[in-house]
């Protein structure tokens, strides 16, 4: 059977993120222009093009919540709100000249390596492409989790995600029912509550809530950042460091038994009622599960309109939805707030590297990649924002930046050495992953008597990576021949130079 026509392009991109948008960018600052960049929507943005329920904006500051070569001045409060946010990643695509570069509509529905041809065959959903270099910018949070609860489909109102949020259904008088009480909830919920007449948030496991302090930034400071490239340095800068001495608290859990009080007294000073106090009380250690931020959240739930809710739900009817224990709460509209799928993306079944298996299938319940960026035994395929790449301190566009540095260190070498491609060494990956694991072992994410969806079904933390961003970005700083394997155009060969790799543990 002939194979379907198709286009090759040096690099393909999956995903028009920071991720996807930052890599397209660097590649063109590079001077590469053959590639393209395949996203599955319409317009870019990813997490922050779908998220747009009411209330959404960043948990990060907004200063350090953007690319390092296209600061933004004009951020109009301390946390961005998504609106602005997919403008900025808007203009970056338009001001760097990516948008030619992307194919809209394509989604990837199947990657896999070609050894024979040594080059990526690519299957979208209007086409095949085949590319030298396969980089995967998907993101975490691109795959919402809806429970399958017992009668859903009989339920008769609307049903919605928070990352599938539809505009066109009015809240206004409704009697809504919000399952889950995470980072998304906590914004959600209070933009909604004064226009509802009745909500019923039902938490299954309360988080721990520090304040947001958010802001408008005003005109003067925003001329001032705009005028005085200095001044806006040294927010950044202050920002960067405050936020990466935190750190210490996630990795040391006793230090942040300390900021754990200012939670508690954030939460005694919002809720009065002791009653709804102690429902709203963690009884794991902060941290263990992701920290969130907000000024409003807290006091929305005891307005007279709020129920909070802590037994599960039993079945959905055709207008309510019932507890385990029997009560029935008539409803007319559902919303999801459960997160996503991190641990297991879909997209780790559809890819398939030199042996013929998946990603999923290599990784068996546990992602695990070279320095959360590449997986030995897939050539040429490069992840950003991949396993152990996460943070739960401080802005993840620090870990975007210094990954895309480490890919281009990885073409270059390509290009230097005429090679067809290069995956790390099976020792190199398993010496990675076992100094993360050491290094995780003492942190709160492991030590804080939670479950959350950090850890992956074998109990391992897959997601996060346990130290700081100057650690990982020393880490990846440079490609290091010693760690990879090359394929040349007409066979394998070792790169390795017979030492053994560097050592793994750094900080």
């Amino acid at each position: 059977m002939s194979l379907p026509p198709t286009r090759h392009f040096h690099v393909a991109i999956a995903g028009s993120g920071f991720g996807g948008l930052g890599m397209a960018i660097r590649l063109k600052q590079e001077g590469l222009e053959d590639f393209v960049l395949f996203e599955r929507a319409d317009d870019v943005g990813g997490v922050w093009r779908d998220n747009a329920y009411p209330g959404c904006a960043c948990d990060v500051p907004s200063h350090l919540y953007s690319f390092s070569f296209a600061p933004n001045p004009r951020w109009s409060r301390a946390y961005s709100p998504q609106p602005e946010i997919h403008a900025y990643l808007r203009d970056c695509a338009e001001r760097f000249g990516v948008l030619p570069h992307v194919r809209f509509r394509h989604a990837v529905e199947d990657a896999r390596w070609d050894d024979d041809a040594r080059h990526w065959r690519l299957q979208t959903s209007e086409g095949f492409f085949t590319a030298d270099v396969f980089i995967l910018a998907a993101g975490a949070f691109g795959e919402p989790v809806q429970p399958s609860l017992p009668g859903l489909e009989r339920f008769q109102g609307k049903v919605m995600h928070s990352a599938r949020w539809d505009p066109s259904h009015e809240l206004t008088g409704r009697k809504v029912a919000v399952v889950g009480t995470g980072a998304s909830a906590i914004q959600f919920v209070p933009a909604i509550q004064p226009k509802v007449e009745r909500l019923v948030l039902f938490q299954r496991t309360p988080p721990w809530i520090l304040p947001r302090n958010d802001h408008a930034i005003s005109g003067w400071k925003q001329w001032l950042y705009a005028r005085v490239p200095g001044a806006r340095w040294l927010m950044r800068a202050g920002l960067y460091a405050v936020k990466e001495l935190s750190a210490l608290a996630f990795m040391y859990p006793w230090i942040i038994r300390w900021a754990q009080r200012g939670a508690w007294r954030h939460l005694k000073q919002s809720v009065p009622d002791p009653v709804l106090r102690a429902k709203l009380r963690p009884s794991y250690t902060m941290g263990c599960k992701r920290v969130l931020v907000s000024d409003d959240y807290l006091p929305a739930l005891t307005r007279e309109n709020v129920e909070v809710v802590t037994e599960g739900l039993q079945e959905v009817r055709e207008h309510s939805v019932v507890t385990a224990s029997g009560v029935e709460h008539p409803v007319d509209t559902l919303i999801f707030g459960t997160g996503f799928q991190i641990t297991e993306p879909s997209f780790a079944r559809h890819i398939r590297g030199r042996d013929g298996r998946t990603l999923a299938e290599t990784w068996a319940g546990s992602m695990k990649a070279h320095l959360g960026t590449s997986v030995s035994g897939f050539p040429n395929f490069f992840m950003l924002l991949g396993p152990n790449t996460g943070l739960g301190h401080t802005s993840v566009i620090l870990m975007i930046e210094s990954q895309l540095a480490h890919v281009l260190s990885a073409l270059r070498y390509l290009e230097g050495r005429g090679l067809a491609a290069v995956e790390p060494t099976v020792e190199a990956q398993e010496a990675f992953v076992r100094d993360v694991d050491a290094r995780m072992a003492r942190t709160v994410w492991m030590r804080g008597g939670c479950v959350s969806w950090y850890l992956d079904a074998t109990g391992r933390n897959s997601t996060l990576w346990p130290g700081f961003t100057f650690d990982y970005r020393r880490r990846v700083a440079t490609f290091e021949p010693s760690e990879y394997v090359a394929i040349t155009r007409r066979g394998r060969a070792s790169l390795k130079t017979g030492a053994s790799p560097r050592k793994q543990a750094h900080g």
